[in-house]
């Protein structure tokens, strides 16, 4: 069913990688899960160039067979911008996720997408994760999804600051952290996006999830990746980009 979305916008774009994220890719989704489309396009060269050039961001949401399809793109300079920052979001759509459609330059991009990785993630992580602890909070602390999305958060930003390798599915990344019991949540949410914690259990993983940010905190104390990216990964980054523009100036 995505299928078709995905042929209508790619008539209206070039995407260079166009990635399945949200539960299919965080290791617990259920068959009430809706479909979560992130991609990255690649706007013409002349359109950049013009008196009013653009980046425009592109969205679509529709229910198709009763599944809720949520389609979005960005385009390359914005998100290459703002992986230098340490935007973890857009960091997936290229090393993370579950990638769905690709142009082959993408397999170039991966690796200057490494080279550039810095502990500035730890920021993105760290907040992207709070502002989940507040969607958890909003629930009572009873959402097993909410929930299973603080621990996803807060353990992909410590893989990838302790071994600079983005991994999305936090089923490889509980027991390599401590966090094996959150298991049952896993599969307690695979039943449906509304289970709901018990009691016992909420009290029991609103202690945990402080464990959570502490592990976080810790891998980027001791982290190898550099504090921000070094200069030299930055430029070939630019020159990769520069080097996709060249090819596509007149399409």
């Amino acid at each position: 069913m995505a299928d078709r979305v995905l042929d209508d916008e790619s008539l209206k774009r070039e995407h260079l990688v166009i990635s399945l994220s949200g539960a299919h890719a965080y290791g617990f989704p259920s068959h009430d899960s809706d479909l979560d489309l992130k991609a990255i396009h690649i706007a013409p060269t002349a359109a950049l160039l013009g008196l009013q050039p653009r980046h425009v961001p592109a969205e679509r949401l529709e229910v198709l067979e009763g599944v809720e399809v949520d389609y979005s793109s960005n385009e390359l300079q914005p998100v290459l911008l703002g992986i230098l920052q340490g935007n973890g979001n857009y960091i997936e759509r290229v090393l993370g996720a579950i990638t769905v459609r690709a142009l082959p330059e993408l397999e170039t991009l991966r690796p200057q997408v490494r080279a550039v990785l810095s502990r500035r993630i730890h920021r993105h992580y760290r907040g992207f994760a709070q502002g989940q602890l507040r969607e958890w909070e909003k629930s009572g602390f009873r959402s097993v999804k909410k929930l299973l999305y603080v621990l996803r958060t807060t353990l992909t930003g410590t893989h990838a600051l302790r071994t600079g390798e983005v991994e999305t599915d936090v089923t490889v990344l509980l027991e390599p952290y401590g966090f094996g019991e959150a298991r049952e949540l896993v599969e307690r949410k695979q039943r449906g996006e509304r289970i709901e914690l018990t009691e016992a259990l909420s009290e029991q993983w609103q202690r945990e999830v402080t464990r959570a940010f502490t592990v976080l905190d810790a891998a980027d104390a001791a982290s190898l990746l550099p504090l921000e990216p070094h200069p030299p990964a930055v430029a070939a980054l630019e020159g990769w980009m520069l080097d996709v523009r060249r090819r596509r100036f007149g399409a």
